[in-house]
């Protein structure tokens, strides 16, 4: 009997029949999750891009289509069945448009329908071949009987009409131009520098003072859980209440801030405080922190208390100053989550749209990238552009996001 040689090759850990069938039925398991979010995510993203080289404005959401309205004209002899057709599109042709309808009851031909329509008893055909962008056509059929029977009649069947036209949407016709359109001029770079200021300095002011507000909380005193809650208002109130009163405590007309700084004699006339480059956008700034600061104090203060106070009661012992304690104690044990948090508020903020547009609308030199892409689409009717605008913002956030983990694991010597 032989025996097997130490020689003889091994199977690779991981390899055999177990793990093959431990590893299909892992991506079994997975397969509800990954379905669900490639349609809630990656199907909206490539649509982006595929919107993004495509010619498309609002008036082609909807595709070119033959639309048509009938109607019961005169009376007696001059009694007819007139169809109104034209085409959705002024630019795109609608090829093949053929009309059918039914004569209604209590009707009767009364002669020669005009071209190119043709009855054969009561059913009617009209074809118009092709329909160019922005045509009409008027076609009657004289008809003869009771007007009133005939009209209740027509109600209940409306004429029928096919055609066929291309869908910029779904052919196979790309541009670049909306990419040109966007990098064309010094505009696009000043709303990115707009863009960069108001997502940097909010994110790391939110983080500043999410940190102080965590570390005046991180001790146990009387009227504590008060003081925590009122630090969650911010973040916890409507949006549109919380921007519509910064506006009404900044107006420079009836603003409170006004009329405070003018009686102090800090100002001698209104501050425009909303309407003014670049105190916008030094205040919607401020308003960016002053609204998401709650984040960061709440993680920030989670992460704090789990920290072991035995070392702070060394530092105490060795007679370490609050700033030492605070910098080579507290500081690595919290650069973790603020880094995390840094990139998420970063994302975040850079795809914030709802606080800038209700305090600003974009106005005084506070257009960042999303209200571009708001613009682009539906003021200028221009979806593919806005889709464009949209795709720089995401190879802007994935270009920060390789960059932020490449240098985290650079910090953390991976």
């Amino acid at each position: 009997m032989s025996t097997a040689s130490s020689h003889d090759p091994v199977p690779p850990k991981g390899r055999g029949p177990l793990a093959r069938r431990e590893a299909r039925l892992a991506w079994q398991l997975l397969l509800p999750t990954l379905t669900a979010v490639s349609l809630v995510v990656i199907l909206p993203l490539l649509a982006i891009f595929w919107i993004s080289v495509k010619p498309v404005t609002l008036a082609d959401l909807r595709p070119p289509a033959p639309i048509v309205r009938e109607s019961l004209r005169g009376e007696g002899d001059e009694m007819r069945v007139e169809y109104r057709l034209r085409n959705s599109s002024r630019d795109t042709a609608v090829t093949g448009v053929v009309l059918t309808d039914t004569l209604p009851d209590g009707l009767t031909l009364a002669g020669e329908p005009e071209a190119p329509c043709l009855v054969d008893g009561q059913d009617i055909t009209c074809d118009f071949g092709d329909l160019e962008g922005g045509d009409r056509a008027t076609v009657a059929i004289p008809v003869t009987g009771d007007a009133e029977t005939a009209e209740d009649a027509a109600e209940g069947s409306a004429p029928r009409v096919t055609g066929s036209a291309p869908n910029v949407l779904t052919n196979f016709t790309f541009t670049l131009e909306n990419f040109a359109r966007i990098f064309d001029g010094d505009e696009f770079w000043g709303v990115l520098g707009v863009t960069l200021f108001y997502t940097f300095f909010g994110t790391a002011g939110a983080l500043i003072v999410g940190l102080f507000a965590a570390m005046l909380l991180d001790r146990s005193f009387k009227g504590q859980g008060i003081l925590r809650g009122l630090y969650l208002f911010p973040y916890v109130a409507p949006v549109i209440a919380v921007a519509f009163t910064w506006v009404t405590l900044f107006d420079p007309f009836s603003g409170s801030a006004n009329a405070l700084l003018i009686q102090m004699g800090v100002s001698s006339s209104a501050i425009n405080f909303f309407g003014e480059r670049p105190l916008a956008l030094i205040m919607v700034t401020l308003f960016e922190v002053w609204r998401y600061f709650p984040l960061s104090f709440l993680f920030i203060l989670a992460r704090m208390q789990s920290i072991d106070t035995d070392m702070y009661e060394a530092a105490d012992m060795d007679g370490a100053s609050p700033f030492q304690k605070f910098r080579y104690l507290s500081m690595p044990q919290l650069l973790g989550i603020l880094s995390v948090l840094f990139l998420l508020r970063f994302i975040w903020t850079f795809n914030k749209f709802d606080d800038i547009f209700l305090l600003t609308g974009g106005n005084a030199g506070t257009r960042v990238l999303t209200v571009n892409v708001y613009e682009q689409a539906f003021a200028v009717s221009n979806i593919g552009a806005g889709a464009a605008v949209a795709v720089v913002i995401f190879a802007c956030l994935v270009l920060f996001s390789v960059f932020f983990f490449r240098v985290m694991s650079r910090e953390e010597g991976l």
